[in-house]
């Protein structure tokens, strides 16, 4: 056998918030064959197979008992190029932004707006990640997974894959699919995104009138770098709550309360608010308990500032889920996975 199991391994390096947690078993997926291998070792442990990749969207909670896989498959290529679209397949295990990076070195637009986003690319798909107007699922071509049930690999086109809000059905349905990799129909010239939040005035800040795709993750880069606490120094999972959806009724009546609510209307007739304006709103900006704590420039941030647990930070979440509920009667919802 040629994947390496090791038993009692610290995931501590393993997620971004830096929680100290074991996992009973543990092992390093590059290939395929390794793992077809990890599913047939949990299965004689008689443990449950848990995938992770960049551990940037984790809350782990507690030891785990089970055979933790890190997916550390690597490659990126062209399947194909026609009229100036081209079909590019990375592994799941390529961090993120150096894929996008990638991308933008090879004159390719479409993932610019989703630059420094933590994570790999395996794991994007699940929570269709996005930021600043775009999501995966805006260049999303086909992924291939493999059944846990039946051990067969599937293709997935994009309308079978349910994406919605942060949400699709692999992260739904964890025990059943793993994401060995991913599939995106980038351009060599596409409309750029520039009217969600800050990005063209920070281009006009930088002095550029006619940006590139580059320009545009060069910007978006600096205003998340300014945002969002770096993970190796400050351990944080990103955004911890989604942007909550609401009636346009409810909304309304917020406004009147709240002249400078944040809000967007979206499809259906919703509306969907900004989770960081509510919770700075409030007070929860800056808040520390313990180790424990609201980052003090991004009030969607939950932060770990040296030994928090993740029981720690899960009832930090909590007490600022239930006062929001009550001061304004929307429902925050978790955005990392809670194991």
């Amino acid at each position: 056998m040629s994947l390496r199991v090791q038993q009692d391994v610290s995931l501590k390096p393993f997620n971004t918030l830096g929680v100290e947690v074991n996992a009973r078993w543990f092992a390093e997926a590059h290939n395929d064959a390794d793992v077809r291998e990890a599913l047939a070792e949990a299965q004689r442990l008689g443990v449950p197979l848990q995938v992770i990749g960049g551990g940037s969207n984790l809350l782990l909670t507690r030891d785990l008992e089970v055979l933790v896989l890190r997916m550390l498959g690597k490659g990126v290529r062209v399947l194909e190029e026609q009229g100036g679209q081209l079909l590019i397949e990375a592994e799941a295990g390529e961090p993120w932004h150096p894929f996008v990076m990638w991308t933008l070195e090879q004159g390719l637009q479409g993932l610019e707006n989703l630059s420094l986003i933590p994570g790999t690319v395996g794991a994007a798909p699940m929570q269709n990640v996005g930021a600043y107007g775009v999501e995966i699922k805006d260049r999303f071509a086909g992924l291939t997974a493999l059944d846990r049930k039946t051990g067969e690999l599937r293709e997935f086109q994009r309308d079978e894959c349910q994406f919605d809000y942060r949400d699709s059905r692999f992260k739904r349905e964890p025990d059943r699919w793993l994401i060995l990799r991913v599939r995106f129909l980038l351009e060599r010239a596409a409309a750029l995104h520039l009217d969600y939040g800050p990005v063209r005035q920070r281009l006009t800040e930088m002095g550029i009138a006619n940006p590139s795709a580059v320009d545009v993750s060069s910007a978006i880069c600096s205003i998340r770098s300014e945002k969002l606490p770096d993970p190796a120094q400050l351990g944080n999972a990103g955004s911890f709550f989604k942007n909550p959806l609401v009636s346009k009724a409810l909304a309304d009546e917020l406004r009147q309360q709240y002249p400078d609510l944040v809000a967007y209307p979206v499809a259906g007739g919703q509306v969907k608010l900004a989770a960081g304006w509510l919770i700075e709103k409030a007070g929860w900006k800056g808040f520390r308990e313990g180790d424990a704590g609201v980052h003090r420039f991004q009030a969607l941030v939950l932060v770990n500032y040296g030994e928090a647990s993740g029981q720690e930070i899960l009832a930090l979440a909590r007490r600022i889920q239930a006062d929001i509920l009550a001061r304004f009667r929307v429902v925050l919802e978790m955005e990392p996975n809670l194991l």
